[in-house]
């Protein structure tokens, strides 16, 4: 039996990989050590402009900031993808760290979170299921609402 590779798995859901986003700042999209890759934090680009900003629950809804750390999961794996090849490289999701801007009492980070989490579990299946930690913070680059940061083990 062939295993579906995550290129195919994107297709299937019509998703298109964006151009991996550039930093905006004095830093590299991603550093390889040994068999693991480090992304970089991403934050929610499409075409160069940012989708959600401020802190929640002002800046709009759980389910808003939950699609935003979607596409920061989609740029992180974009930024794999240029860096690997094919994303059949990677071995397993190993850690996400999201970073959601929030207002004194907000609690829902983690139902943000699910957001980049469950599109790594769709892309990468039983690989992409990981540790995480869904921060609050009172503020993030670029007035973003949410950044993903993004751990890989990887194959040669």
């Amino acid at each position: 039996m062939t295993q579906t590779k995550p290129e195919q798995i994107l297709e299937s859901l019509n998703i298109t990989l964006p151009a991996p986003p550039k930093p905006v700042a004095s830093y590299v999209p991603c550093v390889r050590m040994g068999n693991q890759l480090v992304i970089s934090g991403q934050v929610p680009f499409v075409d160069g402009q940012l989708t959600m900003t401020g802190q929640l629950p002002a800046a709009g809804s759980t389910e808003q900031a939950a699609a935003a750390a979607r596409q920061c999961a989609l740029n992180a794996i974009a930024v794999a993808k240029a860096e690997l090849g094919s994303l059949s490289r990677v071995a397993r999701v190993v850690r996400l760290g999201v970073f959601v801007a929030s207002e004194p009492g907000f609690g829902e980070q983690p139902q943000v979170a699910n957001g980049a989490s469950e599109l790594m579990a769709e892309v990468f299946g039983e690989s992409g299921r990981h540790a995480r930690a869904a921060v609050g913070c009172s503020a993030l680059p670029l007035n973003a609402t949410v950044e993903v940061e993004v751990l890989l083990e990887i194959t040669d």
